[in-house]
Protein backbone atom coordinates (compact mmCIF):
# COMPACT_ATOMS: atom_id res chain seq x y z
CA UNK A 1 0.00 0.00 0.00
CA UNK A 2 3.03 2.30 0.24
CA UNK A 3 3.04 2.58 -3.55
CA UNK A 4 -0.64 3.60 -3.54
CA UNK A 5 0.03 6.23 -0.89
CA UNK A 6 2.93 7.60 -2.93
CA UNK A 7 0.73 7.93 -6.02
CA UNK A 8 -1.92 9.68 -3.94
CA UNK A 9 0.60 12.19 -2.61
CA UNK A 10 1.82 12.93 -6.14
CA UNK A 11 -1.75 13.52 -7.30
CA UNK A 12 -2.38 15.75 -4.30
CA UNK A 13 0.61 17.91 -5.26
CA UNK A 14 -0.18 18.05 -8.97
CA UNK A 15 -3.96 18.38 -8.95
CA UNK A 16 -5.08 21.33 -6.88
CA UNK A 17 -8.64 21.66 -8.15
CA UNK A 18 -11.32 19.01 -8.47
CA UNK A 19 -14.36 20.84 -9.74
CA UNK A 20 -15.26 21.00 -13.43
CA UNK A 21 -12.97 18.13 -14.40
CA UNK A 22 -15.07 17.52 -17.50
CA UNK A 23 -13.89 20.82 -19.00
CA UNK A 24 -10.35 19.53 -19.64
CA UNK A 25 -9.42 16.25 -21.31
CA UNK A 26 -5.85 16.82 -20.08
CA UNK A 27 -6.92 16.62 -16.45
CA UNK A 28 -9.44 13.84 -17.09
CA UNK A 29 -6.54 11.59 -18.15
CA UNK A 30 -5.42 11.54 -14.50
CA UNK A 31 -8.71 9.82 -13.66
CA UNK A 32 -7.78 6.92 -15.95
CA UNK A 33 -4.63 6.23 -13.93
CA UNK A 34 -6.51 6.77 -10.65
CA UNK A 35 -9.09 4.18 -11.67
CA UNK A 36 -6.34 1.75 -12.70
CA UNK A 37 -4.71 2.16 -9.29
CA UNK A 38 -8.02 1.58 -7.50
CA UNK A 39 -8.61 -1.61 -9.50
CA UNK A 40 -5.16 -2.84 -8.43
CA UNK A 41 -5.97 -1.91 -4.83
CA UNK A 42 -9.26 -3.80 -5.13
CA UNK A 43 -7.44 -6.89 -6.44
CA UNK A 44 -5.06 -6.71 -3.48
CA UNK A 45 -8.07 -6.56 -1.16
CA UNK A 46 -9.64 -9.62 -2.85
CA UNK A 47 -6.35 -11.50 -2.61
CA UNK A 48 -6.06 -10.62 1.08
CA UNK A 49 -9.65 -11.74 1.72
CA UNK A 50 -9.01 -15.03 -0.08
CA UNK A 51 -5.79 -15.57 1.92
CA UNK A 52 -7.61 -14.81 5.15
CA UNK A 53 -10.46 -17.17 4.28
CA UNK A 54 -8.00 -19.94 3.37
CA UNK A 55 -6.28 -19.55 6.76
CA UNK A 56 -9.62 -19.70 8.61
CA UNK A 57 -10.66 -22.79 6.62
CA UNK A 58 -7.35 -24.46 7.51
CA UNK A 59 -7.96 -23.69 11.19
CA UNK A 60 -11.51 -25.02 11.01
CA UNK A 61 -10.42 -28.28 9.36
CA UNK A 62 -7.63 -28.85 11.90
CA UNK A 63 -9.84 -28.10 14.90
CA UNK A 64 -12.73 -30.10 13.50
CA UNK A 65 -10.55 -33.24 13.42
CA UNK A 66 -9.13 -32.46 16.87
CA UNK A 67 -12.51 -31.95 18.56
CA UNK A 68 -13.85 -35.20 17.13
CA UNK A 69 -11.08 -37.00 18.98
CA UNK A 70 -11.30 -34.96 22.20
CA UNK A 71 -15.08 -35.13 22.53
CA UNK A 72 -15.15 -38.90 21.95
CA UNK A 73 -13.46 -39.46 25.35
CA UNK A 74 -12.82 -36.11 27.10
CA UNK A 75 -11.33 -37.57 30.28
CA UNK A 76 -9.17 -40.04 28.44
CA UNK A 77 -7.99 -37.27 26.12
CA UNK A 78 -7.06 -34.96 28.98
CA UNK A 79 -5.41 -37.77 30.82
CA UNK A 80 -2.43 -37.18 28.68
CA UNK A 81 -0.65 -34.08 30.06
CA UNK A 82 0.43 -32.87 26.63
CA UNK A 83 -3.20 -32.76 25.48
CA UNK A 84 -4.17 -30.83 28.61
CA UNK A 85 -1.36 -28.35 28.03
CA UNK A 86 -2.24 -27.89 24.38
CA UNK A 87 -5.91 -27.28 25.27
CA UNK A 88 -4.86 -24.56 27.68
CA UNK A 89 -2.57 -23.11 25.05
CA UNK A 90 -5.16 -23.19 22.31
CA UNK A 91 -7.86 -21.51 24.33
CA UNK A 92 -5.55 -18.94 25.89
CA UNK A 93 -3.41 -18.03 22.90
CA UNK A 94 -4.30 -19.64 19.61
CA UNK A 95 -8.04 -18.90 19.71
CA UNK A 96 -7.22 -15.28 20.43
CA UNK A 97 -4.98 -15.25 17.37
CA UNK A 98 -7.80 -16.76 15.35
CA UNK A 99 -10.16 -14.12 16.68
CA UNK A 100 -7.78 -11.38 15.58
CA UNK A 101 -7.48 -13.00 12.16
CA UNK A 102 -11.26 -13.09 11.72
CA UNK A 103 -11.67 -9.52 12.95
CA UNK A 104 -8.84 -8.29 10.73
CA UNK A 105 -10.30 -6.29 7.84
CA UNK A 106 -8.23 -6.55 4.63
CA UNK A 107 -10.40 -3.82 3.13
CA UNK A 108 -8.86 -1.19 5.42
CA UNK A 109 -6.11 -0.44 2.92
CA UNK A 110 -8.56 -0.28 0.03
CA UNK A 111 -10.99 1.94 1.96
CA UNK A 112 -8.13 4.22 2.98
CA UNK A 113 -6.98 4.47 -0.64
CA UNK A 114 -10.53 5.16 -1.81
CA UNK A 115 -10.98 7.88 0.79
CA UNK A 116 -7.75 9.54 -0.27
CA UNK A 117 -8.69 9.54 -3.95
CA UNK A 118 -12.37 10.37 -3.50
CA UNK A 119 -11.62 14.05 -2.95
CA UNK A 120 -10.39 14.15 -6.57
CA UNK A 121 -13.31 12.22 -8.04
CA UNK A 122 -15.76 13.96 -10.41
CA UNK A 123 -18.79 15.37 -8.63
CA UNK A 124 -22.40 15.87 -9.68
CA UNK A 125 -21.44 19.06 -11.53
CA UNK A 126 -18.99 17.05 -13.64
CA UNK A 127 -21.56 14.37 -14.45
CA UNK A 128 -24.15 16.99 -15.38
CA UNK A 129 -21.60 18.95 -17.40
CA UNK A 130 -20.53 15.85 -19.32
CA UNK A 131 -24.16 14.95 -20.09
CA UNK A 132 -24.89 18.46 -21.33
CA UNK A 133 -21.73 18.28 -23.43
CA UNK A 134 -23.03 15.16 -25.20
CA UNK A 135 -26.28 16.99 -25.94
CA UNK A 136 -24.31 19.93 -27.31
CA UNK A 137 -22.42 17.59 -29.63
CA UNK A 138 -25.69 15.95 -30.60
CA UNK A 139 -27.10 19.32 -31.70
CA UNK A 140 -24.01 20.78 -33.33
CA UNK A 141 -23.13 17.73 -35.39
CA UNK A 142 -26.75 16.62 -35.94
CA UNK A 143 -26.35 13.19 -34.37
CA UNK A 144 -29.58 11.45 -33.43
CA UNK A 145 -29.89 9.81 -30.03
CA UNK A 146 -29.74 6.28 -31.45
CA UNK A 147 -26.48 6.97 -33.29
CA UNK A 148 -25.05 8.46 -30.13
CA UNK A 149 -26.27 5.59 -27.94
CA UNK A 150 -24.48 3.14 -30.25
CA UNK A 151 -21.31 5.24 -30.07
CA UNK A 152 -21.00 5.62 -33.84
CA UNK A 153 -18.97 8.81 -33.94
CA UNK A 154 -16.75 10.07 -36.79
CA UNK A 155 -13.12 9.08 -36.43
CA UNK A 156 -13.84 6.39 -33.81
CA UNK A 157 -12.90 2.77 -34.49
CA UNK A 158 -14.46 1.41 -31.29
CA UNK A 159 -17.96 2.01 -30.03
CA UNK A 160 -18.91 2.98 -26.48
CA UNK A 161 -22.54 2.05 -25.90
CA UNK A 162 -25.13 3.91 -23.85
CA UNK A 163 -27.50 1.58 -22.00
CA UNK A 164 -31.17 2.14 -21.22
CA UNK A 165 -30.16 3.50 -17.82
CA UNK A 166 -27.51 5.78 -19.38
CA UNK A 167 -30.06 7.25 -21.78
CA UNK A 168 -32.54 7.67 -18.92
CA UNK A 169 -29.93 9.52 -16.85
CA UNK A 170 -29.17 11.76 -19.83
CA UNK A 171 -32.84 12.59 -20.17
CA UNK A 172 -33.18 13.16 -16.44
CA UNK A 173 -30.24 15.58 -16.48
CA UNK A 174 -31.93 17.57 -19.26
CA UNK A 175 -35.25 17.44 -17.39
CA UNK A 176 -33.67 18.81 -14.22
CA UNK A 177 -32.23 21.66 -16.29
CA UNK A 178 -35.73 22.38 -17.72
CA UNK A 179 -34.33 21.37 -21.13
CA UNK A 180 -37.42 19.45 -22.19
CA UNK A 181 -36.32 19.17 -25.82
CA UNK A 182 -33.34 16.97 -24.94
CA UNK A 183 -35.29 15.28 -22.15
CA UNK A 184 -37.75 14.02 -24.78
CA UNK A 185 -34.97 12.86 -27.12
CA UNK A 186 -33.21 10.80 -24.48
CA UNK A 187 -36.29 9.47 -22.70
CA UNK A 188 -37.58 8.29 -26.08
CA UNK A 189 -34.27 6.55 -26.77
CA UNK A 190 -34.33 4.94 -23.35
CA UNK A 191 -37.88 3.72 -23.98
CA UNK A 192 -36.96 2.44 -27.44
CA UNK A 193 -34.06 0.37 -26.13
CA UNK A 194 -36.16 -0.95 -23.25
CA UNK A 195 -38.93 -2.03 -25.63
CA UNK A 196 -36.29 -3.75 -27.78
CA UNK A 197 -35.61 -6.09 -24.87
CA UNK A 198 -32.54 -4.54 -23.30
CA UNK A 199 -32.30 -5.15 -19.56
CA UNK A 200 -32.35 -2.14 -17.26
CA UNK A 201 -32.78 -1.06 -13.68
CA UNK A 202 -35.11 1.79 -14.57
CA UNK A 203 -38.76 0.87 -15.09
CA UNK A 204 -40.96 1.72 -18.06
CA UNK A 205 -43.23 3.65 -15.71
CA UNK A 206 -40.34 5.90 -14.64
CA UNK A 207 -39.45 6.65 -18.26
CA UNK A 208 -43.06 7.42 -19.18
CA UNK A 209 -43.40 9.65 -16.13
CA UNK A 210 -40.57 11.95 -17.29
CA UNK A 211 -41.39 11.61 -20.99
CA UNK A 212 -45.07 12.48 -20.71
CA UNK A 213 -44.46 15.69 -18.77
CA UNK A 214 -41.56 16.71 -21.03
CA UNK A 215 -43.76 16.19 -24.10
CA UNK A 216 -46.41 18.37 -22.45
CA UNK A 217 -43.80 21.09 -21.89
CA UNK A 218 -42.92 20.88 -25.58
CA UNK A 219 -46.56 21.72 -26.37
CA UNK A 220 -47.64 18.31 -27.70
CA UNK A 221 -50.79 17.87 -25.61
CA UNK A 222 -52.34 14.91 -27.50
CA UNK A 223 -49.18 12.85 -27.13
CA UNK A 224 -48.80 13.87 -23.49
CA UNK A 225 -52.29 12.45 -22.90
CA UNK A 226 -51.45 9.19 -24.68
CA UNK A 227 -48.19 8.70 -22.79
CA UNK A 228 -49.82 9.47 -19.45
CA UNK A 229 -52.59 6.97 -20.19
CA UNK A 230 -49.93 4.34 -20.83
CA UNK A 231 -48.32 5.22 -17.53
CA UNK A 232 -51.62 4.90 -15.63
CA UNK A 233 -52.27 1.57 -17.36
CA UNK A 234 -48.88 0.26 -16.20
CA UNK A 235 -49.16 1.71 -12.69
CA UNK A 236 -52.70 2.61 -11.68
CA UNK A 237 -51.54 3.71 -8.21
CA UNK A 238 -49.25 6.42 -9.64
CA UNK A 239 -50.83 9.49 -8.02
CA UNK A 240 -49.02 12.14 -10.03
CA UNK A 241 -49.85 10.36 -13.28
CA UNK A 242 -53.54 10.26 -12.42
CA UNK A 243 -53.62 13.95 -11.56
CA UNK A 244 -51.63 14.86 -14.68
CA UNK A 245 -53.91 12.78 -16.89
CA UNK A 246 -57.04 14.55 -15.66
CA UNK A 247 -55.36 17.94 -16.13
CA UNK A 248 -54.05 17.10 -19.62
CA UNK A 249 -57.42 15.72 -20.73
CA UNK A 250 -59.23 18.89 -19.62
CA UNK A 251 -56.74 21.05 -21.51
CA UNK A 252 -56.98 18.85 -24.60
CA UNK A 253 -60.78 18.82 -24.51
CA UNK A 254 -60.82 22.61 -24.32
CA UNK A 255 -58.28 22.85 -27.14
CA UNK A 256 -60.24 20.49 -29.37
CA UNK A 257 -63.46 22.35 -28.64
CA UNK A 258 -61.90 25.70 -29.57
CA UNK A 259 -60.58 24.23 -32.80
CA UNK A 260 -63.87 22.38 -33.42
CA UNK A 261 -62.03 19.09 -33.73
CA UNK A 262 -62.52 15.67 -32.20
CA UNK A 263 -59.75 13.74 -30.49
CA UNK A 264 -59.15 10.13 -31.53
CA UNK A 265 -57.04 8.18 -29.02
CA UNK A 266 -54.06 6.39 -30.56
CA UNK A 267 -53.86 2.61 -30.60
CA UNK A 268 -52.23 0.92 -27.64
CA UNK A 269 -49.17 -0.38 -29.50
CA UNK A 270 -46.59 0.68 -30.29
CA UNK A 271 -45.73 4.00 -28.65
CA UNK A 272 -44.85 6.42 -31.44
CA UNK A 273 -41.78 8.60 -31.10
CA UNK A 274 -42.37 12.33 -31.43
CA UNK A 275 -40.33 14.79 -33.50
CA UNK A 276 -39.81 18.30 -32.15
CA UNK A 277 -37.93 21.42 -33.18
CA UNK A 278 -35.03 22.66 -31.12
CA UNK A 279 -35.97 25.87 -29.28
CA UNK A 280 -34.22 29.13 -30.17
CA UNK A 281 -31.59 30.36 -27.74
CA UNK A 282 -29.38 33.36 -27.01
CA UNK A 283 -27.10 33.01 -30.03
CA UNK A 284 -28.34 34.94 -33.10
CA UNK A 285 -26.11 33.06 -35.55
CA UNK A 286 -26.58 29.62 -34.02
CA UNK A 287 -27.52 27.83 -37.25
CA UNK A 288 -24.69 29.41 -39.28
CA UNK A 289 -22.15 28.72 -36.53
CA UNK A 290 -23.07 25.05 -36.14
CA UNK A 291 -23.25 24.48 -39.90
CA UNK A 292 -19.67 25.75 -40.21
CA UNK A 293 -18.63 23.41 -37.41
CA UNK A 294 -19.94 20.55 -39.56
CA UNK A 295 -18.03 21.87 -42.57
CA UNK A 296 -21.21 23.17 -44.22
CA UNK A 297 -21.85 26.64 -45.64
CA UNK A 298 -18.18 27.57 -46.02
CA UNK A 299 -18.04 30.59 -48.32
CA UNK A 300 -14.81 29.71 -50.10
CA UNK A 301 -15.28 30.30 -53.83
CA UNK A 302 -12.87 29.63 -56.67
CA UNK A 303 -12.45 33.35 -57.19
CA UNK A 304 -11.58 33.85 -53.54
CA UNK A 305 -9.30 30.82 -53.57
CA UNK A 306 -7.37 32.33 -56.49
CA UNK A 307 -6.36 35.19 -54.19
CA UNK A 308 -4.76 32.86 -51.65
CA UNK A 309 -1.05 32.11 -51.79
CA UNK A 310 1.71 30.47 -49.78
CA UNK A 311 5.15 31.96 -49.22
CA UNK A 312 8.22 32.02 -47.03
CA UNK A 313 8.00 34.72 -44.38
CA UNK A 314 11.11 36.28 -42.85
CA UNK A 315 9.38 38.85 -40.62
CA UNK A 316 10.56 41.81 -42.72
CA UNK A 317 14.14 40.53 -42.74
CA UNK A 318 14.17 39.66 -39.06
CA UNK A 319 17.68 38.31 -38.29
CA UNK A 320 16.26 35.25 -36.53
CA UNK A 321 14.16 34.33 -39.57
CA UNK A 322 16.54 35.15 -42.40
CA UNK A 323 18.26 31.75 -42.42
CA UNK A 324 15.11 29.84 -41.52
CA UNK A 325 12.00 31.70 -42.65
CA UNK A 326 8.62 30.39 -41.56
CA UNK A 327 6.12 28.94 -44.04
CA UNK A 328 3.04 31.15 -44.41
CA UNK A 329 -0.27 30.16 -46.04
CA UNK A 330 -3.27 32.39 -46.72
CA UNK A 331 -6.39 30.96 -45.08
CA UNK A 332 -8.72 33.84 -46.01
CA UNK A 333 -8.46 36.96 -48.08
CA UNK A 334 -10.67 39.52 -46.30
CA UNK A 335 -10.21 39.82 -43.44
CA UNK A 336 -6.73 38.48 -43.99
CA UNK A 337 -6.10 35.31 -41.98
CA UNK A 338 -2.83 33.42 -42.37
CA UNK A 339 -1.56 30.08 -41.13
CA UNK A 340 2.07 29.51 -40.17
CA UNK A 341 3.49 25.99 -40.44
CA UNK A 342 5.87 24.37 -37.94
CA UNK A 343 5.53 27.26 -35.51
CA UNK A 344 6.10 25.04 -32.48
CA UNK A 345 8.16 21.86 -32.23
CA UNK A 346 6.81 18.66 -30.67
CA UNK A 347 9.14 19.16 -27.73
CA UNK A 348 7.92 22.72 -27.18
CA UNK A 349 4.27 21.72 -27.37
CA UNK A 350 4.70 18.87 -24.91
CA UNK A 351 6.70 21.10 -22.57
CA UNK A 352 4.03 23.80 -22.66
CA UNK A 353 1.33 21.21 -21.86
CA UNK A 354 3.45 19.82 -19.02
CA UNK A 355 3.90 23.28 -17.47
CA UNK A 356 0.28 24.27 -17.98
CA UNK A 357 -1.43 21.11 -16.80
CA UNK A 358 -1.14 21.66 -13.01
CA UNK A 359 -2.20 25.29 -13.49
CA UNK A 360 -5.31 24.62 -15.55
CA UNK A 361 -8.46 26.24 -14.21
CA UNK A 362 -11.91 26.74 -15.70
CA UNK A 363 -11.67 29.35 -18.46
CA UNK A 364 -13.53 32.59 -17.74
CA UNK A 365 -15.19 35.37 -19.71
CA UNK A 366 -15.75 38.98 -18.77
CA UNK A 367 -19.30 39.82 -17.69
CA UNK A 368 -20.25 42.81 -19.91
CA UNK A 369 -22.39 44.32 -17.14
CA UNK A 370 -20.02 44.03 -14.19
CA UNK A 371 -16.65 43.63 -15.92
CA UNK A 372 -15.92 40.70 -13.57
CA UNK A 373 -14.37 37.50 -14.91
CA UNK A 374 -16.73 34.56 -14.53
CA UNK A 375 -17.37 31.08 -15.96
CA UNK A 376 -20.03 30.61 -18.63
CA UNK A 377 -21.78 27.69 -20.31
CA UNK A 378 -20.75 29.00 -23.73
CA UNK A 379 -17.05 28.60 -22.89
CA UNK A 380 -16.19 25.05 -21.85
CA UNK A 381 -12.46 24.57 -21.40
CA UNK A 382 -9.66 25.02 -18.89
CA UNK A 383 -6.83 27.45 -19.32
CA UNK A 384 -3.57 28.55 -17.74
CA UNK A 385 -1.38 31.61 -18.15
CA UNK A 386 2.35 31.04 -18.58
CA UNK A 387 5.19 33.53 -18.03
CA UNK A 388 8.67 33.69 -19.50
CA UNK A 389 10.08 32.78 -16.08
CA UNK A 390 8.16 29.50 -16.01
CA UNK A 391 10.57 27.86 -18.44
CA UNK A 392 13.03 28.88 -21.16
CA UNK A 393 10.67 27.29 -23.70
CA UNK A 394 8.00 29.91 -22.93
CA UNK A 395 10.41 32.79 -23.48
CA UNK A 396 11.65 31.20 -26.69
CA UNK A 397 8.12 30.72 -28.05
CA UNK A 398 7.10 34.27 -27.15
CA UNK A 399 10.16 35.61 -28.99
CA UNK A 400 9.27 33.53 -32.04
CA UNK A 401 5.69 34.85 -32.08
CA UNK A 402 7.07 38.37 -31.93
CA UNK A 403 9.49 37.66 -34.79
CA UNK A 404 6.80 36.15 -37.02
CA UNK A 405 4.10 38.74 -36.33
CA UNK A 406 6.39 41.76 -36.25
CA UNK A 407 4.53 42.94 -33.11
CA UNK A 408 6.14 43.47 -29.72
CA UNK A 409 5.27 41.07 -26.93
CA UNK A 410 6.22 43.66 -24.29
CA UNK A 411 2.60 44.84 -24.10
CA UNK A 412 1.03 41.50 -25.01
CA UNK A 413 -0.84 39.28 -22.56
CA UNK A 414 0.83 36.20 -21.13
CA UNK A 415 0.80 33.04 -23.20
CA UNK A 416 -2.57 31.42 -22.57
CA UNK A 417 -2.88 27.64 -22.84
CA UNK A 418 -6.31 26.03 -23.17
CA UNK A 419 -7.44 22.42 -23.12
CA UNK A 420 -10.97 21.57 -24.19
CA UNK A 421 -12.84 18.80 -22.40
CA UNK A 422 -15.93 16.76 -23.29
CA UNK A 423 -17.77 18.79 -25.94
CA UNK A 424 -15.34 21.64 -25.23
CA UNK A 425 -16.21 24.84 -27.07
CA UNK A 426 -16.21 28.63 -27.05
CA UNK A 427 -19.28 30.06 -28.78
CA UNK A 428 -18.98 33.07 -31.15
CA UNK A 429 -17.22 35.98 -29.48
CA UNK A 430 -14.90 38.90 -30.13
CA UNK A 431 -11.33 38.99 -28.89
CA UNK A 432 -11.36 42.81 -28.71
CA UNK A 433 -13.46 45.02 -26.46
CA UNK A 434 -16.37 46.80 -28.13
CA UNK A 435 -17.05 50.50 -27.95
CA UNK A 436 -20.60 51.94 -27.80
CA UNK A 437 -22.39 51.16 -31.07
CA UNK A 438 -22.20 53.90 -33.71
CA UNK A 439 -25.56 54.15 -35.50
CA UNK A 440 -23.81 55.74 -38.50
CA UNK A 441 -21.61 52.70 -39.06
CA UNK A 442 -22.68 50.89 -42.21
CA UNK A 443 -23.32 47.21 -41.50
CA UNK A 444 -25.69 44.62 -42.85
CA UNK A 445 -28.79 43.49 -40.98
CA UNK A 446 -27.32 40.26 -39.63
CA UNK A 447 -24.26 41.98 -38.24
CA UNK A 448 -26.40 44.75 -36.75
CA UNK A 449 -28.50 42.12 -34.98
CA UNK A 450 -25.32 40.62 -33.59
CA UNK A 451 -24.14 44.03 -32.35
CA UNK A 452 -27.39 44.71 -30.59
CA UNK A 453 -27.43 41.29 -28.92
CA UNK A 454 -24.06 41.75 -27.25
CA UNK A 455 -23.22 44.44 -24.73
CA UNK A 456 -20.41 46.93 -25.17
CA UNK A 457 -17.41 46.59 -22.89
CA UNK A 458 -15.17 49.60 -23.63
CA UNK A 459 -13.17 49.24 -20.39
CA UNK A 460 -12.43 45.52 -20.60
CA UNK A 461 -8.63 46.04 -20.79
CA UNK A 462 -8.39 49.42 -19.06
CA UNK A 463 -6.56 47.99 -16.05
CA UNK A 464 -3.79 46.67 -18.32
CA UNK A 465 -3.01 50.11 -19.68
CA UNK A 466 -1.97 48.64 -23.02
CA UNK A 467 -4.98 49.46 -25.15
CA UNK A 468 -7.27 47.07 -26.99
CA UNK A 469 -6.42 43.61 -28.31
CA UNK A 470 -4.85 44.36 -31.67
CA UNK A 471 -4.21 40.84 -32.96
CA UNK A 472 -4.64 37.15 -32.15
CA UNK A 473 -1.92 34.52 -32.62
CA UNK A 474 -3.48 31.07 -32.11
CA UNK A 475 -1.29 27.95 -31.90
CA UNK A 476 -2.76 24.48 -32.41
CA UNK A 477 -0.92 22.03 -30.14
CA UNK A 478 -2.85 18.86 -31.03
CA UNK A 479 -4.70 17.30 -33.90
CA UNK A 480 -8.42 16.76 -33.35
CA UNK A 481 -10.02 13.63 -34.81
CA UNK A 482 -13.44 15.26 -35.28
CA UNK A 483 -14.82 18.73 -34.58
CA UNK A 484 -12.92 21.52 -32.87
CA UNK A 485 -12.67 23.89 -35.86
CA UNK A 486 -12.19 27.65 -35.48
CA UNK A 487 -15.04 29.27 -37.42
CA UNK A 488 -15.97 32.81 -38.43
CA UNK A 489 -19.78 32.99 -38.89
CA UNK A 490 -19.76 36.50 -40.32
CA UNK A 491 -17.98 35.52 -43.53
CA UNK A 492 -18.34 31.73 -43.49
CA UNK A 493 -14.81 30.52 -42.81
CA UNK A 494 -13.73 27.34 -41.01
CA UNK A 495 -10.12 26.67 -39.98
CA UNK A 496 -9.27 23.15 -38.85
CA UNK A 497 -6.66 22.36 -36.17
CA UNK A 498 -3.33 21.06 -37.42
CA UNK A 499 -0.78 20.27 -34.75
CA UNK A 500 2.24 22.56 -34.77
CA UNK A 501 0.61 25.23 -36.96
CA UNK A 502 -0.69 28.68 -35.99
CA UNK A 503 -3.22 31.14 -37.37
CA UNK A 504 -2.97 34.91 -37.11
CA UNK A 505 -5.40 37.77 -37.71
CA UNK A 506 -5.87 41.40 -36.74
CA UNK A 507 -8.87 42.23 -34.54
CA UNK A 508 -8.61 45.97 -35.19
CA UNK A 509 -8.35 48.06 -38.31
CA UNK A 510 -5.29 50.34 -38.55
CA UNK A 511 -7.57 53.16 -37.39
CA UNK A 512 -8.08 51.35 -34.09
CA UNK A 513 -11.71 50.51 -34.88
CA UNK A 514 -12.76 46.95 -34.15
CA UNK A 515 -13.17 44.61 -37.12
CA UNK A 516 -16.52 43.04 -36.28
CA UNK A 517 -16.04 40.46 -39.00
CA UNK A 518 -13.54 38.70 -36.71
CA UNK A 519 -16.26 37.35 -34.45
CA UNK A 520 -15.23 33.70 -34.18
CA UNK A 521 -15.85 30.50 -32.26
CA UNK A 522 -14.14 27.30 -31.18
CA UNK A 523 -16.45 24.49 -32.26
CA UNK A 524 -17.23 21.68 -29.82
CA UNK A 525 -14.67 18.88 -29.84
CA UNK A 526 -16.50 15.78 -31.03
CA UNK A 527 -13.66 13.27 -30.81
CA UNK A 528 -10.22 13.95 -29.36
CA UNK A 529 -8.48 16.38 -27.03
CA UNK A 530 -7.86 19.90 -28.27
CA UNK A 531 -4.87 21.83 -26.93
CA UNK A 532 -4.21 25.40 -28.05
CA UNK A 533 -2.13 28.32 -26.90
CA UNK A 534 -2.61 31.91 -27.90
CA UNK A 535 -0.97 35.29 -27.66
CA UNK A 536 -3.03 38.47 -27.67
CA UNK A 537 -1.07 41.49 -28.85
CA UNK A 538 -2.24 44.91 -27.61
CA UNK A 539 -2.10 48.35 -29.24
CA UNK A 540 0.53 50.04 -27.12
CA UNK A 541 4.08 49.67 -28.40
CA UNK A 542 2.96 48.85 -31.93
CA UNK A 543 2.85 52.48 -33.16
CA UNK A 544 5.90 52.04 -35.43
CA UNK A 545 5.35 48.35 -36.11
CA UNK A 546 1.82 48.81 -37.43
CA UNK A 547 1.23 52.53 -38.16
CA UNK A 548 -2.28 53.97 -37.91
CA UNK A 549 -4.49 54.18 -40.99
CA UNK A 550 -6.11 57.34 -42.31
CA UNK A 551 -9.68 56.11 -42.54
CA UNK A 552 -12.05 54.17 -40.27
CA UNK A 553 -11.82 50.96 -42.30
CA UNK A 554 -8.07 50.98 -42.94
Amino acid sequence: MKFCSLIAVVLLCCWTTRAEIFTSIGQMTDLIYTEKELVQSLREYIKAEESKLAAVKSWASKLDALTKVSTADPEGYLAHPVNAYKLMKRLNTEWSELENLVLQNPSDGFISNMSLHRQYFPDQEDETGAAKALMRLQDTYQLDSETFSKGKLPGMHSNALLTVDDCFDMGKTAYNEADYYHAVLWMQQSLKQLDAGEEAEVSKADILDYLSYSVYQMGDLPRAVELTRRLVFIDSTHQRAGANLRYFERLLSKQMHEQQQSYEPASEEPIQLGTYSRPKDHLPEREVYEALCRGEGIQMTEKRRSHLFCRYHDGNRNPRLLLKPTKEEDEWDSPHIVRYLDTLSDYEMEKIKEIAKPKLARATVRDPKTGVLTTANYRVSKSAWLEDDDDPVIARVNQRLEDISGLTVNTAELLQVANYGVGGQYEPHYDFSRRPFDSNLKVDGNRLATFLNYKDEPDAFKRLGTGNRLATFLNYMSDVEAGGATVFPDFGAAIWPRKGTSVFWYNLFKSGEGDYRTRHAACPVLVGSKWVSNKWFHERGQEFRRPCGLTEVD
